[in-house]
């Protein structure tokens, strides 16, 4: 058997913080002690030891697998890179979100999901990678080729998460055609005199394909036996279609109405850190230090920037009345392990798995300093 301690840490459990040591075995948390050792044991000189964050939805590997237009890194690389980043920013535990359905010509095809899948696969079978990586596939509803690239991801590797989204223009995130268009050509994604051709087409698009697509993303769903999740819910009717369907996530809902729906049926209502962050979501929606205000926040994920949740965890508990740290902290570790079905996971307890951060304070902003999984340095 093989012990590690770390001890001069200020232990972020479940329900508090303790000034102590940890005791892990064989990769898992054996125990956590009083005060200081002064046997063999890691130093963390004062510094938060805190499980490690689990992060439920990123889009960011498709940022190092596509960084310009008409350029496909190497898969394999583009994973580490990837993987490398977010372990930075304490993260052992990550749901890669690949997309399925093409909107625009430049858009990452069936194709490329299938290539990073493999790439994911290859490399975690390799020992390549710091953190756990699980896919989450975000199947556009409103394109033509939705479901075929759903099948073929699946083909390609295992996926742990499916959610169900639809972007067009006037519909949940972008119920404002305002804030669609601003996005749409802040991104130089369409010239401005094509713009309202663009946004009919778009909801053409959502008529013809929407629903047959959301029937057999669902049968796929259901054939793998992965959980759902639903996508800008605005609408106490969203809510009640999502659970219909068989969502237990709700991400990123759109309104306070939307989320307290969410909450009170049950469903891990997720939203996005750098709104946090920022102080306000880019697309005009409810914030979610509003939603946590409201006791409607379960989950956070760092969205389109992995180095958000720390910040986030820690802004929302100086800001929000009856949000300690501890509880604060549950909404990157233990809230989304639970939400994902890890339950070997996400905490400091016992015979849970060594997963475990350093994090300094600097001014206010939480540093990572130190990553272990399963009581392994990766970082």
């Amino acid at each position: 058997m093989t012990d590690k301690l770390f001890t001069n840490a200020k232990i972020i459990l479940p329900d508090e913080v303790v000034d102590g040591t940890l005791v892990t075995r064989d990769g898992q948390i054996l125990e956590v002690i009083a005060g200081r050792v002064s046997s063999a044991a890691e130093d963390l000189e004062g510094d938060y030891l805190i499980p490690g964050l689990v992060e439920l939805h990123t889009d960011h590997l498709e940022n190092h697998y596509h960084p310009r237009p008409g350029v496909a890194w190497p898969p394999v690389s583009a994973v580490m890179a990837h993987d490398a980043q977010v372990t930075a920013a304490g993260i052992t535990t990550v749901f890669d979100a690949l997309r399925a359905g093409t909107f625009d010509p430049g858009d990452l095809s069936a194709h490329h999901a299938q290539a990073l899948s493999g790439a994911i696969a290859k490399a975690q079978k390799a020992g390549q990678l710091r953190a756990q990586h699980f896919i989450h596939l975000r199947c556009e509803l409103p394109c033509a080729d939705t479901a075929e690239s759903a099948e073929l991801t699946a083909e390609a590797g295992d996926l742990h998460l499916i959610s169900i989204m639809d972007h067009t223009p006037g519909a949940r995130q972008f119920v404002s055609i305002d804030k669609f268009k601003e996005y749409y050509l802040g991104k130089k994604i369409i010239m401005p005199e094509k713009m309202d051709a663009y946004i009919a087409e778009r909801r053409e698009m959502q008529d013809r394909h929407a629903a047959g697509n959301k029937r057999k993303i669902l049968e796929l769903a259901e054939r793998l036996g992965v959980k759902l999740a639903s996508h800008d819910d605005a609408t106490e009717a969203h809510v009640e279609e999502a659970i219909l369907d068989g969502v237990t996530i709700a991400e990123f809902p759109t309104t306070r109405e939307a989320a307290q729906a969410a909450h009170r049926n049950g469903l891990a209502v997720l939203m996005g850190a750098p709104n946090v962050v920022r102080g306000r979501s880019h697309s005009g929606n409810i914030s979610a230090a509003e939603v946590a205000a409201n006791g409607h926040l379960d989950v956070l994920s760092s969205d389109y920037v992995p180095s958000s949740l720390l910040p986030a965890v820690f802004t929302l508990s100086r800001t929000v009345d009856g949000m300690s740290l501890a509880k604060a902290l549950r909404l990157i570790t233990l809230n989304p392990a639970h939400a994902a079905g890890l339950e070997d996971r996400g905490a400091i307890e016992p015979r849970r798995r060594a997963d475990l951060a350093q994090v300094r304070m600097d001014d206010e902003l939480p540093i990572v300093r130190r990553v272990w999984r399963n009581a392994e340095r990766v970082m």
